[in-house]
This record gives C-alpha cells, structure tokens and sequence, in this order.
C-alpha cells in the first residue's frame, strides 16, 4: 500500500544542502528495494512529499524516520496519510 508523507522542513538552507546528498541516496536506495514510488521537495524548500510503499502507517513512518534529513533534524513535522493510485501519466514521472 503507498503512504503519502507531507513533510516541513527546518528553515535551514545550508544544513539542508549539506544533508542532501545522503538524503538522496538513501531516497535511492528505497527506490531500488520497492519502498519509495516518489519524492520531491517543494519549490520553496519549505518541506517535501514522498510517498512510501509499506504495509502499515508505522511502517512508513519508520521508513521516513530512517531518513538522514530526520536524523539531521530537518524533518520538523510530518503528516502520513495511506494514498491511492486512481489515474496517472507516466510518461510525466521523470526518470
């Protein structure tokens, strides 16, 4: 089941910069073992939506509490929500 995560992020652009390498890689890392469908940070850096695949709502908010941005402590708070796929364009979804 996908769980979307809507995520505030500390008002910290350096740390954020500095952490984001790691973060990503390990956004990757969830991709390549079927735990993340997406993820994007808002425009403004003011937060991100990732949506996990997992089997619970604790579940996700494991995977996300493994996330080196929550370790950081850019993570400020988070709302997880179970998501459902009703239509989409793929060809839209970068690679």
């Amino acid at each position: 089941m996908k769980f979307a995560a809507v995520i505030d992020y500390a008002r910290d652009p350096a740390k954020i910069e500095q952490i984001r390498p790691t973060h990503r890689q390990y956004l990757r890392t969830l991709l390549e073992t079927g735990k993340l469908f997406a993820s994007g940070p808002f425009t403004d850096d003011s937060g991100a939506l990732i949506i996990y695949e997992a089997e619970t709502a604790e579940q996700a908010e494991q995977i996300l509490k493994g996330d080196p941005f929550h370790a950081a402590g850019i993570f400020l708070k988070w709302q997880i929500k179970p998501w459902k796929i009703v239509m989409g364009n793929p060809t839209m979804i970068p690679a």
